[in-house]
């Protein structure tokens, strides 16, 4: 059974909606490149870079690592924002002590199919509310929405929610991603509304 833990901005759900967003009940597809296939295989995400015991791990060791439950807000960068989504996967911080980051690491670069990246620090990566999920709503993840694992962190814009992640490399300095090298805002907070530079 999975732990689980809630993420709100707010009580009431006017203070849960950062300024210049608007509530939807759907869920948009928004994506870089076309929606990867999936082989069980061949698929083998890796954590490496600045870590004592890199990982390089089958998608049932994924599957059979412990797993929470979170239910967050989520913000896009478009102007959407979805209330209480439910996502459960592998904590961030967990898989991490897996690889025992060494100290001078700072920076997370998240690699993703199609040369997707996004980088986040590795402080913010350690909150308890960032996965890396592989269900949503009780059920695995759509293609169109990362399938088979994607990141999850609620508190920045959702383009650092990562989608087809394929490496998690540890830095000491920050690397732009995809989205930031075009001018996209790095630190991405939606209660700042830091959308672009």
């Amino acid at each position: 059974m999975p732990d689980s833990t809630e993420n709100h901005s707010g009580a009431g759900r006017r203070d849960r909606v950062p300024s210049g967003q608007h509530l939807t009940k759907a869920f948009p597809v928004l994506h870089h490149g076309e929606v990867p296939g999936f082989d069980p295989r061949t698929w083998s995400p890796r954590v490496f870079g600045l870590v004592d015991q890199s990982l390089k791990l089958t998608y049932d060791q994924v599957r059979a690592l412990p797993s929470m439950v979170v239910v967050a807000d989520i913000h896009c960068v478009t102007r959407w924002s979805k209330l209480d989504t439910k996502w459960e996967g592998v904590p961030f911080r967990d898989l991490l002590k897996l690889a025992i980051p060494r100290p001078e690491a700072r920076y997370v670069l998240i690699h993703c199919e199609a040369g997707y990246t996004t980088s986040l620090p590795l402080e913010v990566l350690m909150d308890d509310d960032v996965l890396l999920a592989y269900r949503f709503d009780d059920a695995d993840l759509t293609p169109e929405h990362g399938y088979p694992l994607r990141l999850v962190v609620p508190k920045k814009y959702f383009w650092k929610s990562a989608k087809w992640v394929r490496g998690l490399e540890l830095l000491t300095e920050d690397c732009l991603g995809f989205w930031e090298r075009l001018g996209y805002h790095n630190e991405a907070d939606p209660w700042k509304e830091q959308r672009y530079s």
